[in-house]
């Protein structure tokens, strides 16, 4: 049972909390102080929330005083994430008054202040009255983010209709999930799920440390399901057979199509069948080279209807990248498109299938079956190259297939894709994710994260060549009986304001997209944007890198009019859904933090001897204990998972990331820690430094990286991409480093600016930091594959740069 809120009242001048930030409940004298003196506008308007219950309190961040008789405290924790918090309330006490952290000075703890709990403490006996702070925050749906404002209040309207209405709610739900993460989760899946057969008595076994065996993690072994028939089946047979479930957006205005969920089930029926008479058959493997067409969530949900193991690979990579993909999983299809057009751009995708198909076979693997859509927007079935024997038109075979198939019931511990990342040593893991939890866990966090509602249209711009595109373009979303938007073209063709005229006509609700595109919006200006009505938008969402505060800002006071909460997520390839995010009016927002872990995350920062660390601090981000969607190996390759994941901190996954959790107990990515950069012994993320440069109000982007200093060990190297009409001058590159400087410190200051009109960038948005930091080095002849890029010819401009 949780323990009761701390009552404070009368509290003594002569012991004041410190000027730092403390976070709390705001008590009832408060709430009335901040609404008729706080000379903050943003928060005159802030309703009093109850006290005694936990519905509603608020966080708050402190910067000056007003006076009032009433005090803050935090709200207790449920689980490790916050007692760490606990500490830090108390130790900010300590370093105002000193010695054992109750205030006093005296060197002794006050029983009645032990943080493990809460009681009443009005002992703290006073007469005098106590200077409150002033709240730099603003509210949801009432008032701009500034830059002074700290926090993102939700607004009672939207934290009384959402899914996780409060923060006590979600205490008791998290604390549920990490002290009985069976009871938790096999209540979700009995209840929201079809099963053929129930899962064994253990609901999940795990080991997650190298020293007692192998890597091991499993998740409703035992249980029969099918996960095509949880998105599509399940949900025709509750009513939603005519509801829309994809909604298509060409590359080209005014070309689109719609499937209902019925119509996409007959479909998936009609390609499984044709995968069947194919002699593809449970575990094969089949690889799907596809753009954003229909066909390709057609073909992911195909292949788990009959037990096939689908490798999606973006269809931006190389002919060689693709050969490598081939090599490894050997599949009895390829699935590709003849072409496709993106912005202006045709990309000839059969010509890349078959050199890599020749590759390929070059190596001992064989396809004897490619299936090809054809694009007749992109290039007619006349002009594509074409073999004989092995390619197949989809139109010409798959519309003669029934529009029912069986479903091969699996195992959840069954493969359902592979899903390659990029290695450190060139050679692509293989990513290897199973049914069961996966589909529990990507279902539950869609829903909670994006406060989900059945009256929803759901657009995230991810392809489906990525992770992203997985959980949260298929999977996730169809399993919620979701409407989603899958868009084929570029966000900024015809024009920058191509993405809100797409929410204008689908009405879209809840809009989940990229830091990089929306820095690349926010610096084609505001016109683009407001020019569009976007009134149906009330859920946002960030995904890929940590969003910088100035981004956020933007994100949240232009598209989403200051009443749109958003969820910055974090999540990997790896993870297979979120690991730590915002609920939206759950609780209060920092720009540019992910906030705290989703049910059953168990996130712990790790110094280099992986020694936990507790408070306020930076370490490595690890997870104790597994999750449901968690991958299970690396295909064909058990040593790699276990040496890359498991072997750097034995008895947790290591992230690879790094990140900071401040004094209230939120968490802040700081990026990749191979993207830390070591500074005259400074460890400085290259996410603090590029995030200090966009806070310029000429720099449209930046990209940071290590280079060689022959003093300092490294150097700072920074690209920046300046706004529109602005020019490249040495007194703008002063300023730039002088922001830096004021911003983080002068150890942090970029020792080169280089001017960058673009970024190397894949078409997803993710920015190839492996070319930057070759031209930084001036290694050029190192530069290796950039086919992948969404416009190539920025390496050239970044070269002819260089010395500028």
């Amino acid at each position: 049972m949780l323990n009761p809120p701390i009552v404070i009242s009368s509290c003594n001048a002569a012991r004041p909390f410190p000027a730092s930030s403390i976070p709390g409940i705001l008590f009832p004298s408060a709430a009335a102080a901040i609404k008729s003196d706080n000379p903050n506008p943003n928060l005159r308007n802030c309703k009093e929330r109850h006290i005694n219950s936990f519905h509603n309190y608020l966080y708050f961040n402190i910067t000056s005083t007003a006076t009032s008789s009433s005090c803050l405290l935090r709200p207790p924790s449920a689980g490790s994430f916050l007692s760490s918090s606990l500490s830090g309330f108390s130790s900010s006490l300590n370093r105002t008054r000193g010695g054992d952290g109750d205030g006093d000075g005296d060197g002794r703890r006050d029983k009645n202040l032990s943080m493990g709990g809460f009681t009443d403490v009005a002992a703290l006996d006073s007469s005098a009255a106590r200077k409150i702070p002033r709240l730099n925050a603003a509210v949801l749906g009432e008032s701009l983010a500034t830059e002074d404002d700290q926090l993102i209040l939700s607004s009672d309207q939207f934290s009384s209709n959402a899914h996780i209405s409060s923060y006590h709610q979600y205490l008791e739900m998290y604390k549920r999930s990490i002290e009985d993460p069976a009871g938790f989760w096999s209540d979700i899946a009995s209840s929201e799920f079809f099963w053929k057969q129930k899962w064994d008595q253990q609901v999940y076994s795990e080991n997650l440390d190298v020293r007692k065996g192998e890597i091991k993690i499993e998740w409703f072994k035992g249980g029969i399901t099918n996960i095509c028939y949880n998105c599509l089946d399940r949900n025709i047979e509750a009513g939603l057979g005519d509801k829309v479930a994809i909604y298509w957006e060409g590359n080209e205005p005014g070309f689109d199509g719609t499937l209902t969920y019925i119509e996409l089930l007959h479909k998936v029926c009609q390609l499984a069948n044709f995968l069947k008479d194919n002699g593809v058959r449970k575990g094969d493997a089949v690889v799907i080279y596809m753009p954003m067409l229909m066909e390709l969530p057609i073909a992911m949900l195909a292949c788990a209807r009959i037990g096939a193991v689908h490798s999606v690979v973006f269809a931006g990579f190389s002919s060689e990248s693709l050969a490598q993909r081939i090599i490894d999983c050997k599949p009895k299809i390829v699935i590709t498109c003849n072409a496709v057009k993106r912005g202006s751009k045709v990309i000839y995708l059969k010509d890349i299938i078959d050199a890599a198909l020749i590759e390929s076979a070059q190596n001992a693997v064989s396809v004897a079956t490619c299936l090809t859509y054809e694009n007749k927007s992109a290039l007619k079935r006349e002009s594509t190259k074409w073999k004989e024997g092995r390619d197949i038109w989809w139109q010409d075979v798959v519309p003669t297939y029934p529009t029912t198939c069986t479903v091969e019931w699996v195992d959840a511990e069954y493969p359902l894709f592979l899903l390659y990342t990029s290695g450190s040593t060139g050679k692509p893991k293989g990513v290897l994710h199973t049914t069961g939890g996966y589909m529990v866990y990507t279902a539950t966090t869609f829903k909670y994260a994006f406060d989900y509602k059945p009256s929803d249209v759901y657009w995230c711009t991810a392809d489906c060549g990525w992770i992203t595109g997985h959980s949260y373009v298929t999977y996730g979303p169809l399993l919620n009986g979701a409407s989603v938007i899958v868009f084929e073209g570029a966000p900024n063709y015809p024009d920058p304001g191509r993405c809100w005229d797409i929410v204008d006509k689908y009405k879209v609700t809840i809009f989940y997209t990229a830091p990089t595109l929306v820095r690349s919006l926010m610096r084609e200006g505001n016109e683009h944007v407001t020019r569009y009505l976007r009134k149906s938008l009330r859920v946002l969402g960030s995904v890929g890198e940590p969003i910088n505060p100035s981004a956020w800002r933007w994100f949240y006071n232009v598209v989403g009019e200051s009443r749109c909460p958003i969820s910055d997520t974090w999540w990997q390839t790896e993870t297979g859904g979120f690991m730590i995010t915002p609920l939206p009016g759950a609780w209060s927002q920092k720009p540019g933090s992910a906030t705290f872990p989703f049910f059953g995350v168990q996130p712990v920062l790790v110094d280099e001897k992986g020694n936990e660390i507790e408070g306020e601090c930076s370490g490595y981000l690890c997870l104790k204990s597994s999750w449901p969607s968690a991958f299970r190996t690396l295909y064909n390759d058990q040593e790699r998972y276990e040496t890359t994941y498991f072997k750097p901190f034995p008895g947790y996954y290591f992230s690879g990331d790094g990140c900071t959790r401040d004094k209230d107990g939120y968490y802040w990515l700081t990026g990749r820690v191979d993207d830390v950069i070591n500074v005259s012994g400074h460890r400085i993320g290259t996410a603090e430094v590029e995030s200090a440069l966009v806070s310029h109000p000429q720099c449209a982007e930046a990209a940071v990286v290590g280079v060689e200093h022959e003093v300092k060990g490294q150097g700072i190297y920074a690209f920046v991409t300046l706004v529109d009409g602005v020019s490249y001058s040495e007194e703008l590159r002063k300023s730039l480093i002088i922001t830096v400087r004021k911003q983080i410190g002068a150890f942090a200051a970029p020792d080169k600016i280089h001017w960058a009109p673009g970024l190397p960038k894949t078409r997803s948005g993710k920015i190839m930091r492996r070319i930057l930091r070759k031209i930084a080095s001036k290694q050029l002849e190192e530069l290796g594959d950039i086919s992948t890029l969404a416009d190539p010819g920025v390496v050239d401009q970044l070269i002819e740069l260089a010395d500028c």
